[in-house]
This record gives structure tokens, C-alpha cells and sequence, in this order.
């Protein structure tokens, strides 16, 4: 009888653990072109008054999805898009480099935790294309609405394009 009951509850524990398994391969990868910027003659323009607004409303959208790292190129516009869901969540942002999108893409599948990007109108697309292995369009240089959802699920990939001001609409 003890062997029995010891046997039902290795093999309980054992499918406890597969589930598990199971939970940890799904993931979603939230990636954005930095909100507006300013139109400014610099090589690193700030945001615009509608840009810090932006990027309040979608930390305020992705404050409960469980977001566990947040990931930016080094540029002032798109630290300050990331800065608000930083202070909401209390994490610290990575710093990436634009110039080397595959090395990105490798880490953002290897963590397998659900993340925010912030990139450029040409690096945002080309990035979700390397995660997904699927076709994007190229992001027109004053877009700035996107937001391009690549989930995850066993190892399957899956992507939604959203306007962030139909997400807002209250």
C-alpha cells in the first residue's frame, strides 16, 4: 500500500513538473518605435508633449502583463518611451545595440519572459521579422502608432500588429 501511495505521488509530482514545463515556453514580446520625438536639429531628440503622453498610455496598458524586462536602444527618445513603465514597475532597463538585431532576437527568445522593446521605425520591423521568421512591412518614418505583439507558445510563434490609439480609446 505505501508503495503505491508513494508511487501515485511521485507521478503526481512528476506531471506537476511537466505543466510547469509547459507554462514557462509561453511568452509575449511587446515592441514599439519610440513615441513622438522632437523635431529638433540633434542627433538625440527628446520626446514631444503627445510623446511623453504616448508613452504614458501604454505603461499604463502593459503595467499588468506581467512584464519582466524592458529593453531599449540608447537613445534618449527611446529611454524616455521605456522610462514610464520602468518607474511603474520598478525595473531597470537594458540598454541594446541597433546595429545588432540578431543577437537581441536570440536573447529575447532565450529568456522566454514576457518583455517590452523599444526601438526605431527601422529597427522595430526588422526585429519582429527576426523573432517571428515572418514577413512585416516597413514602418514609415512618422508612424509612430504601432505596436507588434510576437507571442510565443511552445515554440510557435505568433504575431498581432496594433494601433496603440485604438487601445487607449476609453
Amino acid at each position: 500500500m505505501r508503495v503505491r501511495l508513494l508511487l501515485i505521488l511521485l507521478l503526481t509530482v512528476a506531471l506537476g513538473c511537466s505543466c510547469a514545463t509547459r507554462v514557462d515556453d509561453s511568452f509575449t514580446l511587446y515592441l514599439v518605435r519610440h513615441a513622438e520625438k522632437q523635431t529638433v536639429e540633434d542627433k538625440d531628440p527628446g520626446l514631444t508633449a503627445a510623446g511623453i503622453f504616448r508613452s504614458e498610455q501604454l505603461a499604463t496598458w502593459l503595467q499588468d502583463k506581467d512584464i519582466r524586462k524592458i529593453w531599449s536602444s540608447d537613445y534618449q527618445r527611446t529611454r524616455n518611451t521605456a522610462g514610464a513603465l520602468v518607474s511603474r514597475l520598478g525595473l531597470e532597463l537594458t540598454l541594446y545595440d541597433p546595429r545588432d538585431l540578431p543577437v537581441l532576437a536570440d536573447e529575447l527568445l532565450e529568456n522566454r519572459a514576457n518583455a517590452l522593446i523599444v526601438g526605431h521605425s527601422n529597427t522595430t520591423p526588422e526585429l519582429t521579422r527576426l523573432l517571428c521568421q515572418c514577413d512585416i512591412s516597413e514602418m514609415d518614418e512618422s508612424e509612430y502608432d504601432q505596436l507588434f505583439v510576437v507571442s510565443v507558445l511552445r515554440g510557435k510563434t505568433k504575431v498581432k500588429i496594433l494601433r496603440q490609439s485604438l487601445l487607449f480609446e476609453r
